[in-house]
């Protein structure tokens, strides 16, 4: 018997977190539309797996920016890498700012109520207030009161403050102590991913009960929400690639073909498509950087790695989606300077977002939080998160190539001559792997 149950556990444990979510979000949603009103009864279940995801914000920004700074050392921030980091600054603030707009016109998540839940802000706070906020009096306490904008500037500036001293110290003990913090933060990080991977594996649980409960609340009447949120996202992303990547960067600043583009960059974003990873995309984005575009390694070495890290135009624009979708939820309209804090913080916190397993919705709890919304939307999320992630992975690797592309041309590190850019084959033979 046990040895049955053991191997039950292990072929469950072998399906992928996220199907085994996302048949979690099915089966919680047809349970609730048979049972009704009574499946609400499970709602406690749900907001379970709300508070552990709200235990993760804080150490999540601490640890993970920490280490997006020690990436970001003044030793790599030379012409290269200070046009690298601005133009992938840019380019995620561009996506939040497509996020919202489409969102906007759209509205997905209009006809949908989040049951008894409520926004926790009850006047939104104007421009030169939310400017303001960005830097905290007191770090600690904006740490503790989970007050997330000024949490990321601080813990960024604490951490390139930090990267300063061991570039400059004489002292090998100031250096090492240094080291021994980044050290204890990736340490932490790494402790903080495995109660990441223990929150998930509940949230089979969590995104059961929530899609139970709204789905006995509002019946079928629920369903055409979520099929708008998938198509407000993939018309943002498709907008996005076609003005930001294709038509600014590639026809106006690199001034190539954005078919040369696509047929270069194929390989690298097919695969972004399917295994939803930036990371593990890395060598064939590389491949395609090298083989096809005729990039200096010298460019795509530092801009790639780093992009794979920092750049997250499909996750931030996904938080403009999302951040429309919630308010949605709970009857609420974003003011603009509320907009102008969704841009703020997915541009800031995709620093150190690349290392969290599951980063789309980890990065959508900052935002939430920051704005007061409900962290019931993340539950309700997880259950499409699959078909959302290949769409925002896929958008992060376009944002990489585009830059890297610019970037190359700015320094005389490309050659427009060959490859991709004049029609020859794109194909670098390189296989897509496993994530």
């Amino acid at each position: 018997m046990a040895s049955t149950t053991m191997r039950s556990w292990q072929r469950y444990r072998s399906v992928p977190i996220v199907y085994r979510i996302g048949v979690a979000f099915v089966l919680g949603s047809v349970f609730g539309l048979v049972v009704g009103q009574p499946a609400t009864a499970l709602q406690p279940l749900g907001d379970i797996f709300v508070n552990l995801l709200s235990m993760l914000i804080v150490p999540i920004v601490v640890f993970t920016l920490l280490m997006g700074a020690r990436r970001l050392s003044p030793s790599n921030l030379g012409k290269i890498g200070g046009q690298v980091v601005a133009l992938y600054a840019l380019t995620s603030a561009a996506a939040v700012g497509f996020g919202l707009l489409v969102a906007n016109l759209i509205d997905p998540g209009a006809n949908l109520e989040l049951g008894d839940a409520e926004p926790q802000t009850a006047e939104a706070p104007d421009i030169v207030e939310v400017i303001l906020g960005i830097v905290p009096q007191n770090p600690i306490g904006a740490m503790a009161s989970g007050d997330i904008l000024p949490t990321i500037f601080f813990v960024i500036v604490f951490g390139l403050a930090l990267a300063l001293v061991e570039q400059s110290a004489d002292s090998p003990d100031i250096r090492d102590g240094v080291e021994s913090f980044y050290n204890l933060a990736e340490a932490g990080a790494e402790a903080m991913f495995k109660v990441v991977w223990g929150v998930m594996e509940y949230g089979v649980i969590g995104v059961f009960a929530l899609m139970a409960a709204v789905f006995g609340e509002a019946g079928v009447d629920a369903i055409v929400p979520f099929a708008l949120l998938i198509a407000t996202l993939l018309i943002a992303v498709l907008a996005h690639i076609a003005v930001v990547h294709l038509g600014i960067f590639v026809r106006l600043l690199a001034g190539q073909s954005p078919i040369g583009f696509l047929t270069g960059g194929r390989d690298a974003l097919i695969t972004a498509l399917s295994i939803r990873s930036s990371s593990g995309t890395l060598p064939v984005t590389m491949a395609n950087a090298d083989d096809n575009f005729h990039i200096d390694e010298g460019v795509y070495s530092f801009s790639l790695p780093l992009g794979a890290t920092i750049n997250m135009d499909g996750t931030a624009l996904y938080q403009g989606v999302a951040a429309i979708f919630a308010a949605n939820l709970v009857g609420v309209q974003l003011s603009i300077a509320e907009q102008v804090t969704v841009v703020l913080v997915a541009v800031l916190a995709s620093v150190g977002a690349a290392g969290v397993p599951g980063t789309g919705l980890i990065m959508l709890t900052l935002v939430l939080t920051q704005l007061g919304l409900p962290l019931e939307v993340v539950g309700f999320v997880a259950g499409v998160d699959p078909i959302l992630d290949r769409l925002r992975t896929m958008t992060n690797i376009s944002g990489d190539l585009a830059v890297t592309t610019v970037v190359a041309k700015w320094n005389d590190a490309i050659d427009f001559t060959r490859g991709a850019w004049v029609g020859e084959s794109g194909d670098t033979g390189v296989a897509a792997g496993d994530d």
